[in-house]
């Protein structure tokens, strides 16, 4: 990890009508690490991930990328500069094989841009390096699994294809968006690896999670959201030990619990 962050959030507020979704959040994201966003519904984690990716505008404050000012910029734009984002609710082409779903990405500007997949330039098999990358994040490559329509694949699947379409676009920064929920403890456990995994390949991530014995595994520093402000930051036992934290929704048995797994 270097000591310039890879992305910086200062002062970010975002309203909807009267209503303050983010109130002047402020924070860093260093280059390699893992930081987790917790907090209870509504209290503004995935208003967050809308704002840094460019799915809603800011109402005031910005974001930066490597030093450059992305706030404002569309979706698309922030996707080809390297920030990538999974979705709490899929948002794959249900219609399409699973593969398929990699094969658009793979033919995006960044991705030639970029030489494909690892680098390996094999852009010329696009449909090839899908399946590269399916067998990456858990796809059996010699089943029939990565082939089958992708409206009939179970949630945990999806939430590893969600992760493979980032993949494709050589990404530096992904934004997980619940990326354990809805999975069952085995797929959890086999999805936890997988997460070391892309850091240790020096992607840089950020994860939005509820389930946060799993998230204290992967996250070297943690943020606490609630009613749109920053609680706090710090490690996970700084975080839990935290009062404010511990009591205003958690409650202090569930933090005793969930620390002793952490």
């Amino acid at each position: 990890m270097t000591d310039t962050p890879l992305l910086q959030v200062t002062n970010v507020t975002k309203t909807f009508g009267g209503i303050i979704a983010l109130n002047n959040v402020s924070f860093d994201v260093n280059k390699g690490e893992i930081l987790g966003i917790i907090g209870p519904n509504g209290s503004g984690k995935t208003t967050v991930v809308n704002c840094i990716t460019g799915f809603v505008k800011v109402s005031s404050g910005r974001v930066l990328f490597r030093g450059e000012t992305i706030t404002g910029k569309p979706p698309h734009k922030i996707a080809d500069m390297g920030v990538l984002r999974t979705f709490q609710i899929m948002r794959p082409y249900f219609s399409l094989p699973a593969y398929k779903n990699l094969v658009i990405p793979l033919c995006s500007p960044r991705a030639r841009r970029t030489g494909g997949w690892r680098g390996g330039g094999k852009l010329g098999d696009r449909n090839t390096v899908s399946i590269d990358i399916l067998e990456e994040i858990g796809f059996e490559r010699d089943s029939y699994v990565p082939y089958k329509t992708t409206n009939t694949l179970p949630t945990g699947y999806l939430k590893r294809l969600e992760l493979a379409r980032c993949l494709a676009l050589k990404p530096e920064l992904i934004i997980c968006d619940e990326v354990f929920s809805g999975l069952s403890m085995s797929e959890i456990a086999s999805m936890v690896p997988l997460i070391e995994r892309l850091q240790m390949d020096g992607i840089t991530l950020i994860m939005i999670e509820h389930r946060l014995r799993e998230l204290f595994q992967v996250a070297n520093r943690v943020m606490v959201l609630n009613f749109g402000e920053k609680l706090v930051e710090g490690s996970a036992r700084e975080v839990m030990a935290d009062e404010r934290v511990r009591e205003a929704y958690f409650g202090s048995e569930v933090v005793e619990e969930v620390m002793k797994h952490a």
